[in-house]
């Protein structure tokens, strides 16, 4: 009985430590710790002191930078990138090598890429930066991919054996019987589950890409991230059904532009859905874009790690009168409306904004909203979407009133 007690002893002993070294375990995860690896995308062609700052808030959020390098664009030369290599040298993070080619290119010239592509990969790891791969993003048709695949495979031959080579995948590519023959060829690919379908599908569909993402990871039997937005964009129509768009740097573009955008809520949603199915060889998401601080259509940085790390998520609306000088001695007064997002993170801009028309007889909209006015409400109604990050505000119109309290301000979201 006494050997049996001493057993027993010894066991919950040994226990205990366990359960202490697994609580000083989890204590020491880091704050990034998630179901998945992140990584980010760095996709600006020009590199400003702001960097400086996104690297720094993103550090520990993302074990990885996909950065682009290189860029062939149909009718242009091809382009490289001047990145902050000592930036990316004290940042310390492994990092992506990516090249970007135009899939309205009538084919591709093998030789420039070839070789611009090692000339640049060589200035990166000369400067000092931990290459881990190269990643080829080729929008192209599912009818090039045969095509593709054999500069792919070339490629693979003359890139150093260390680096690691990726894929970005299209969703129309799922159906095509050369996409299981190009994956074959690289290391790892990462499947793009954004883009503009249609208008009214917007950036992103939480089915569409559910979907996408279950019958890729039956076509794949290796390694695979999927990118995911963190942006919005203005669509101003397309051209040869390709869509007109305009995302992180302005382009001229005439029209109207129409807002495009993702709400973070709707995102944070599919992804506790993407946690409850098991997916095969799924190994992380890669975030389009990092965002900088100009980067008025990228989520804030603290809205993108409040939507990784399942924080809670709100935003909070106060529309603000700001009055101004009335020079006609009317008895009412003109007022400025700015709508404020005084919330922590971004937030899709809200669809209604009404006044009681007792006391605001006339106005007018501005931006994202249009006016309509009737006997009872003016009513700001907002006809494109668009985020609104934490901490601005924005001006959607005027009016002019009587005295009006703010309580008789209504804001639905």
């Amino acid at each position: 009985m006494k050997s049996v007690l001493i057993f027993l002893g010894v066991i919950a002993f040994l226990l205990g430590m366990y359960i202490g070294y697994d609580q000083n375990q989890n204590s020491q995860r880091p704050a990034n710790a998630s179901f998945w690896d992140q990584q980010a995308y760095v996709w600006q062609r020009v590199w400003t002191p702001q960097h400086h700052d996104a690297l720094k808030q993103s550090h520990d959020l993302f074990s990885g930078l996909r950065i682009l390098g290189l860029q062939l664009n149909r009718g242009e030369v091809i382009r490289k990138i001047a990145v902050d290599a000592q930036l990316l040298k004290q940042d310390g993070r492994p990092v992506w090598l990516v090249v970007r080619l135009d899939g309205q290119l009538p084919n591709i010239d093998q030789t420039l890429v070839y070789d611009n592509l090692l000339s640049q990969l060589q200035q990166w790891r000369r400067a000092g930066l931990t290459v881990t791969g190269v990643e080829v993003d080729y929008d192209a048709a599912s009818s090039k991919l045969r095509d593709y695949q054999q500069f792919i495979q070339l490629l693979r031959t003359k890139l150093p054996r260390d680096l690691q080579l990726s894929l970005t995948a299209l969703p129309t590519w799922i159906n095509s019987p050369d996409l299981p023959a190009l994956l074959q060829q690289a290391d790892i690919s990462v499947l793009q589950v954004h883009a503009v379908l249609s208008p009214d599908k917007g950036l992103f569909d939480a089915g569409l890409a559910a979907g996408w993402i279950e019958r890729y990871a039956r076509l794949t039997a290796k390694p695979f991230y999927v990118a995911l937005p963190a942006y919005g964009m203005g669509l101003a129509g397309y051209e040869d059904q390709k869509p007109l768009v305009e995302s992180e740097a302005p382009v001229r573009i005439a029209g109207q532009m129409q807002e495009l955008s993702v709400a973070p809520q709707a995102m944070a949603d599919f992804l506790s859905q993407l946690r409850q199915q098991q997916t095969p060889n799924l190994k992380g998401l890669v975030w389009f874009r990092l965002p900088l601080e100009s980067d008025r259509r990228a989520w804030s940085m603290s809205t993108l790690k409040a939507v990784i790390l399942q924080q809670p998520l709100a935003s909070e609306w106060v529309v603000e009168l700001q009055a101004q000088p009335d020079q006609s001695n009317q008895t009412n007064s003109l007022f400025n409306l700015i709508l404020r997002n005084t919330g922590q993170i971004d937030g899709v801009l809200p669809s209604e904004i009404t006044l009681p028309a007792g006391k605001c007889q006339i106005g007018d909209a501005v931006g994202n909203y249009q006016l309509n006015a009737d006997n009872q409400q003016l009513r700001f109604i907002r006809t494109h979407s668009q985020q609104l990050r934490a901490g601005q505000s924005q001006a959607i119109g005027w009016v002019r009133c009587t005295q009006i309290d703010q309580g008789e301000i209504h804001v639905t979201p």
